[in-house]
């Protein structure tokens, strides 16, 4: 999952170059897409090795 800053959704579509149905297409806009992206103005909050931003940050404040 990505994360960006809150009302930046007109800027980060701006990056998204090229945008595939690759699965559930009768989905519509809930069809999984392959995007091609430039300059993509997020962070990654959840990544595939369960690493979670929201987390992390939780616990470095917790410590202080």
């Amino acid at each position: 999952y990505f994360a960006a800053t809150g009302g930046a959704a007109a800027l980060i579509a701006n990056s998204i170059k090229k945008a595939e149905v690759i699965a559930y297409e009768e989905l519509g806009p809930e069809a999984l897409r392959r995007l091609e992206v430039e300059d993509f103005p997020v962070i990654v909050v959840n990544d595939i090795y369960g690493g979670d931003a929201y987390e992390e940050g939780k616990a470095k404040y917790r410590e202080v």
